[in-house]
């Protein structure tokens, strides 16, 4: 009798398992397929490149064909990819092929620390050949098809074997340690580890700035001296002393345009894509560099580490709580009865999928919120709505956006406010005109 209510637990969480799948499925096709609202703002039309006061309000202009065409089928690659993050770990789970990777990786390394550092060389080797295919359409031969990339084969090439290497040093040297706390503590492991990331994040974004991205391109200072000191005028303003701007050739790989905070503590930086010094003006560049200098007085990096340790804490707990009935339940068929066997990788990496296709929106929300207050110190630190504005346009045009997708676009996948919204809140937003106060006023040194 308590077999067979056993039994039926554990049918009704199969049966929860794959409702919550397939609900997850459906509302990743609604991403994919529903229709862009691309409005626009027709009182406005003409007054994007002109020389006309900073009160002008400028247009969300409507997304070329081309970037709707972009745009969509992205979505398509966006879920296909979903949907092969859960079924590369789930075919080398049920298929056997873990088990006899860890095999033969015991049959190498003979003692289980190497037996462990083995088998997850032997893994990543293997999900990189398994996605290279994938990697490569999207990656070099879309971004070529839609006239985005300057980047030759050869450099692509270099690119994905340097990230493949830095990807197999970093789980080698660190992945083993979560089994290792599975052996010594398997009721509490996931605790430890999720404590350990937050070390893990600062220790990687300390040395990714100085150690890893420069193997990927050309670091420097810029070349536009009068901008530089525009740029570091207003880093001082804003409370920055010593600051570090740096100049990277991504024209080698893209047309695109972009600028990006990176690092921690002395190696924290701002960095501008040499792409988007030649397309934009130096009006629009000092916005954007204050919207990146918002991301490093506000804090977002720091930030970003203890949400993503708070996402790992809940994805660990989550594969506590959900893996024991599964390893019971599939652990003849798989070759797999405890958590703690290397084996069980593809198990961790499809539960961690999944928690990561339901956590997305509010991740994507709060990375929302960020970027929205970033927009806001940038344009109370140079007070440049025009050219904040028109840089939002450029931005668009550049790198083919949609600048309002669909509500479960938002909802599901982005990380930043629409265009379409970023240029209305840099056309409305003057709280200085009517001598209100600025929500960042304290920060700046005037």
């Amino acid at each position: 009798m308590l077999m067979k209510r056993n039994q039926r637990f554990l049918g009704r969480r199969c049966n929860a398992w794959f409702t919550a799948l397939c609900l997850i499925v459906v509302a990743c096709t609604a991403v994919v397929s529903g229709q862009d609202a691309n409005h626009t703002d027709l009182e406005a039309a003409q007054g994007v490149a002109s020389g006309e006061s900073s009160a002008a309000q400028v247009a969300v202009p409507v997304a070329s064909s081309e970037a709707l065409r972009y745009h969509r089928s992205g979505n398509w690659i966006w879920l296909g990819r979903q949907l092969l993050n859960l079924l590369i770990p789930a075919a080398l789970l049920f298929s056997g092929v873990s088990v006899k990777l860890r095999d033969l990786a015991n049959k190498i390394g003979r003692r289980w620390f190497f037996t462990v550092v083995i088998y997850f060389f032997l893994y990543t080797l293997l999900t990189f050949a398994l996605t290279l295919p994938v990697s490569f359409y999207v990656g070099f031969v879309r971004q070529h098809a839609y006239g985005l990339s300057n980047q030759s084969l050869s450099k692509w090439g270099s690119d994905a074997f340097l990230r493949l290497m830095v990807a197999t040093t970093g789980n080698c040297l660190l992945m083993w340690v979560p089994y290792w706390l599975l052996k010594r503590s398997p009721q509490r492991w996931w605790l430890y580890t999720a404590i350990l990331t937050l070390p893990c994040s600062y220790f990687v974004l300390l040395v990714t700035p100085t150690y890893i991205d420069p193997l990927f391109n050309d670091f420097g200072p810029m070349e536009n001296r009068e901008l530089e000191k525009r740029i570091l005028a207003l880093a001082e303003r804003s409370g920055i002393q010593g600051g570090r701007v740096f100049q990277v050739n991504k024209s080698v790989d893209t047309k695109r345009v972009n600028a990006y905070v990176t690092g921690i503590g002395s190696t924290q930086r701002i960095v501008l894509w040499d792409t988007l010094l030649d397309k934009l003006d130096d009006d629009q560049v000092e916005f954007i560099m204050g919207h990146e200098m918002g991301h490093y007085v506000l804090g977002h990096t720091t930030m970003l580490i203890f949400g993503g340790t708070a996402v790992v804490f809940f994805a660990l707990l989550f594969i506590q709580r959900s893996s024991g009935w599964i390893l019971r339940k599939f652990g003849n068929r798989i070759g797999i009865h405890e958590l703690h066997d290397v084996a069980s990788v593809p198990l961790m990496v499809l539960l961690l999928s999944l928690c990561q296709l339901v956590m997305a929106p509010v991740m994507m929300a709060t990375s929302r919120y960020n970027e929205h207050e970033a927009d806001r110190f940038g344009l109370e630190l140079t007070k440049k709505n025009r050219a904040a504005a028109t840089s939002f346009v450029e931005l668009q045009r550049h790198n083919l956006s949609v600048p309002r997708p669909g509500w479960m676009y938002v909802f599901w996948r982005a990380s930043h406010p629409t265009l379409g919204d970023r240029i209305d809140f840099c056309n409305s937003y003057r709280p200085w005109n009517d001598g209100q106060p600025l929500v960042y006023g304290r920060r700046f040194d005037e």
